[in-house]
C-alpha cells in the first residue's frame, strides 16, 4: 500500500512539473524550500513566525490555528478511504464589517525576490465580503502586492498598494466556490508575476517594477472569515550586499584568514551578518562586537602568525552600523599599529561600498 501511494505522488509531481515547462516557467533547480505546516501548531493560537499587519481601517485580524478537514495529499485507494484529513489550518475570525479594512498576517522569517509560493484557501463566510489571498514583496502595511479571490464579486484580481494608495484591479471573473478548498500559487522572477487557482493559469503574466523583493503573507478583507491549508515557499535565497562584499574582499585580499560582518539583532545582540564561512551566519557574537557597534570600541589580539582586529563600521554620517572582525596572517616585526592600519584599510574599502545599515542588508 505504501508503494502505490508514493507512486501516486511521484505521478501527482510529474503532472506539476510537466505543467510549468509547457508555460515555460519551470523553476530554477538551485532553490530552497520553505513549508509551513500550520497542523503542527497548537491550536487556539496565532502560528510562531508571523505577525499582523492591518492596511486601511478597522481592527486587527483574529489569526490563529483551528481544526478543519483538509483534503488528503493521497488519492482514495478505496470507496472507504476517507479523501479528507481534520487537521490545523490557519483561520482569519474577525468579522469587523469595515469596508477599507484589510487584515494580513505576515510570514517574517524570510524576505524573498525570487520565488513560487503554493497554498490553500477556503472561504467559509462574510456578510460585507467573502474573500482571500496572498500579499507577497510586502514591504510595510503601505507597499505590497495582492493577489486576492472573491465569492461574492465573482472574480480573481491583481493589485498592488504603493504608500497606501491601491492601483487598479487586473483579474478575470470566475466563480470561486465558498466552503470548499481552492489551491492558489503566485509566483515572481524578476518583475513577472504569474498566478494559477486550482493549478490553472488564472492570467496572463503581469509585469510590474515596484516592489522587487520582500515578505510573503495572507490576505483577507473586512468580515471574511477565511481559512488557509499548509502552504510551500520554492525561492532562490538572497544574498545581502555584506555577503557580496565579504567574499569580493576574500577574492582581493588572499592573506585575510577571517572575515565577519556584525549586526545587532531586534534584542541589541550582535550576531554575524555576513562571513567567509557563510554557515557561520546568523551565530551570535561577542561585547567585542557589540561594543565596537554601540561604542565604536576597537579591539586587536595576536595569534600564532596571526594577528586579529575588531573595529566599527560606519555610515555616510560617520554613525556605526555593524561592527568587522579581519583575521590576518602576521609578518615578522608585526605591530599593533601596522595590523590596525592593514585592517582600517580593508574597513575603508567596505565602507565605501555601502552607507547605511539598511543597504548592508540588502
Amino acid at each position: 500500500m505504501l508503494v502505490v501511494r508514493l507512486f501516486f505522488v511521484t505521478l501527482r509531481e510529474m503532472r506539476k512539473l510537466f505543467f510549468c515547462f509547457a508555460l515555460g516557467l519551470a523553476w530554477p533547480a538551485v532553490a530552497s524550500e520553505i513549508k509551513i505546516n500550520f497542523g503542527d501548531f497548537p491550536t487556539n493560537q496565532a502560528p510562531p513566525g508571523f505577525y499582523g499587519a492591518l492596511a486601511g481601517g478597522g481592527k486587527p485580524g483574529d489569526w490563529t490555528i483551528v481544526m478543519d478537514e483538509v483534503p488528503s495529499a493521497f488519492a482514495p485507494l478505496t470507496s472507504q478511504t476517507p479523501a479528507f484529513n481534520r487537521r490545523g489550518v490557519l483561520a482569519q475570525l474577525s468579522q469587523d464589517p469595515t469596508d477599507d479594512r484589510f487584515p494580513m498576517l505576515i510570514y517574517d522569517k524570510e524576505t524573498f525576490k525570487d520565488f513560487k509560493l503554493t497554498t490553500q484557501f477556503k472561504i467559509v463566510g462574510g456578510g460585507v465580503e467573502q474573500m482571500a489571498g496572498v500579499v507577497f514583496r510586502f514591504q510595510n502595511q503601505s507597499n505590497f502586492y495582492v493577489i486576492r479571490a472573491s465569492a461574492l464579486g465573482r472574480n480573481l484580481r491583481f493589485y498592488k498598494v504603493v504608500d497606501g494608495v491601491r492601483g487598479n484591479l487586473i483579474g478575470p471573473e470566475m466563480d470561486i466556490s465558498t466552503g470548499v478548498w481552492h489551491a492558489l500559487t503566485v509566483q515572481c522572477q524578476g518583475n513577472q508575476i504569474t498566478c494559477w487557482l486550482d493549478d490553472h493559469l488564472a492570467m496572463p503574466p503581469l509585469n510590474d517594477n515596484t516592489f522587487a523583493d520582500g515578505k510573503i503573507g495572507f490576505w483577507t478583507k473586512s468580515d471574511a472569515v477565511s481559512y488557509f491549508g499548509d502552504t510551500t515557499i520554492l525561492y532562490t535565497p538572497r544574498v545581502p550586499m555584506a555577503q557580496t562584499i565579504v567574499q569580493d574582499m576574500m577574492r582581493k585580499y588572499p592573506r585575510i584568514l577571517e572575515l565577519r560582518i556584525y549586526t545587532l539583532d531586534d534584542k541589541g545582540e550582535p550576531q554575524i551578518l555576513a562571513s567567509k564561512n557563510e554557515k557561520e551566519i546568523g551565530r551570535p557574537g561577542t561585547d567585542a562586537e557589540k561594543n565596537a557597534i554601540t561604542s565604536g570600541a576597537i579591539y586587536f589580539g595576536r595569534g600564532k602568525g596571526t594577528v586579529a582586529v575588531t573595529m566599527p563600521l560606519t555610515d555616510r554620517n560617520g554613525d556605526s552600523m555593524a561592527a568587522v572582525r579581519v583575521e590576518l596572517k602576521s609578518f615578522e616585526g608585526e605591530t599593533q599599529d601596522t595590523a590596525m592600519a592593514r585592517v582600517r584599510a580593508i574597513v575603508k574599502q567596505i565602507q565605501a561600498q555601502v552607507v547605511s545599515s539598511e543597504e548592508l542588508r540588502q
